[in-house]
């Protein structure tokens, strides 16, 4: 069994891409509640901050800062990704891909850097010409905070 080698930081920030094992299913954003309550269970047991998240139809990105000293990322994720499952109607037992990417956060750049890729990416997609646009994005916090205009991003090129 491959054993995959995993950067631990007690505190640390990552990024993280998640990915549904049909690239065609949108059960993502056509139940983004579903999502929503399993992260806040998930939330409770593996204390963590949201800094930038996105929610596109067969995939999410996040970079978070975690809040103890386990680093157990992985509990995070899998608390999210059964949990968001089991509360989905019919039976979806195959509903990810098994893994996740992971990247640990170097530094300020790196992390502007992840934050920008995490709000751009539903232009990337296609999915809207302006980040604004994009619904289910943490940009609308950060644009409210004023740490983002509310056009940044602007049209795709």
């Amino acid at each position: 069994m491959v054993r995959y080698r995993r950067s631990r930081i007690p505190g640390g920030t990552y990024f993280f891409t998640l990915t549904l094992r049909d690239r065609r299913d949108d059960a993502l954003v056509r139940h983004i509640d579903l999502l929503r309550a399993s992260w806040r269970v998930a939330s409770s047991r593996v204390p963590h901050e949201v800094i930038a998240v996105v929610v596109l139809p067969e995939h999410l990105h996040a970079v978070i800062r975690l809040r103890n000293d386990t680093a157990d990322y992985s509990q995070l994720w899998q608390e999210i990704k059964k949990g968001f499952t089991r509360r989905l109607p019919g039976d979806r037992v195959s509903l990810w891909q098994p893994r996740f990417w992971e990247h640990t956060i170097r530094d300020e750049v790196d992390l502007r850097r992840h934050v920008d890729y995490v709000h751009f990416n539903p232009v990337k997609h296609g999915l809207v010409t302006r980040v604004a646009d994009w619904p289910l994005s943490s940009f609308h916090r950060h644009a409210r905070m004023g740490w983002l205009p509310v056009d940044w991003g602007g049209e795709a090129r």
